[in-house]
């Protein structure tokens, strides 16, 4: 391990640029099989988005789950979830997916339940989304992430030049396309947790981004006479230490919220882990590599380039 950490922490000389045309097929491969698979098979939407019930339940003593399990057997339910909450055992939350139900007979599935589950328990909580509802959300969320995804490119256009905005555009939405592919493939839940950690993916991967930009446009300016190829290649290196150290820093922390944030963080967690692989690999290979298809060093007009103007 700590040999790993030194070879990791020490200046590198890897040659990234000159697997660049393996990585643009792996690339289009992963961005076009995702989209098949989203097209195909779909996601497995949770109650936000397909709409359901949740209720939270509470007892003075220690609830046996299989008992609950099969005394909402009886009920015409799909996706029945149950899961403790703190550590007492005491509380339980049930999620129940109820597709094609309207409010009204949401609330006769929770009349339901509670019949059958009777007045043992004090029900804490209970929730209901109309498939209308989750209908706006899944548009909502949708529209969030396409602003998220225009905003930052707009950011990086007036940071840098139009160049970089264009690589940023084209990373953020190789990122997202295929973490929202790997959730499809995996049938995890798909809910507004997982929206919001698409968007906290958005944020982290275009900070890996500028962080590398910022380098090139550093040694652009310093090494003026290096052929734009080494330059790339000079530039990833310089940082490539500080990528690896922050995704695995971050990767860690989501592995762990992977392994023991129980199922309501299941989700949540598989998107960040997903997603910080995808986003470190393209920060090099998507958005860094692909600046070597322009001349970083010919402006022949700034403010065609730049509408914004460049600022340093």
């Amino acid at each position: 391990m700590i040999k790993i950490f030194n070879w990791v922490t020490k200046d590198t000389t890897i040659n990234f640029m000159g697997a660049r045309k393996f990585t643009y097929i792996l690339s289009i491969a992963m961005f076009v099989l995702s989209l098949v698979c989203i097209g195909v098979k779909g996601f497995n939407y949770g109650i936000d988005f397909s709409g359901g019930i949740l209720i939270e339940l509470k007892s003075d003593e220690i609830i046996n789950l299989e008992k609950i399990r099969r005394q909402l057997e009886n009920i015409d339910l799909e996706d029945v979830n149950l899961q403790t909450i703190g550590e007492t055992g005491t509380e339980v939350m049930i999620r129940a997916q109820a597709k094609g139900l309207d409010e009204k007979e949401q609330m006769a599935a929770v009349n339901q339940i509670k019949a059958e589950l009777g007045t043992d328990y004090e029900y804490r909580k209970v929730e209901l989304v109309g498939p209308q509802v989750g209908d706006e959300l899944k548009k909502d969320g949708i529209i969030a992430s396409i602003i998220a995804i225009l905003a930052i490119t707009a950011y990086i256009w007036v940071r840098f030049e139009w160049q970089f905005a264009l690589g940023a555009m084209l990373g953020l939405i190789h990122d997202t396309v295929i973490t929202v592919g790997l959730l499809s493939l995996s049938g995890m839940d798909f809910s507004l947790t997982t929206v919001a950690a698409i968007l906290t993916l958005a944020g982290y991967s275009v900070n890996d981004k500028v962080v590398t930009y910022d380098r090139i446009r550093e040694n652009l300016r310093k090494y003026k006479k290096m052929p734009q190829y080494d330059l790339l290649n000079k530039s990833i290196n310089d940082i490539f230490s500080r990528t690896i150290l922050t995704g695995l820093t971050t990767m860690l922390a989501s592995l762990a919220l992977l392994v023991w944030g129980g199922d309501v963080l299941r989700s949540f967690s598989f998107t960040l882990v997903c997603g910080i692989l995808i986003g470190t690999y393209s920060s090099i290979y998507v958005s860094a590599v692909f600046l070597n298809l322009f001349d970083l060093r010919k402006h022949p007009d700034e403010k065609t380039l730049n509408p914004f103007g460049n600022i340093n």
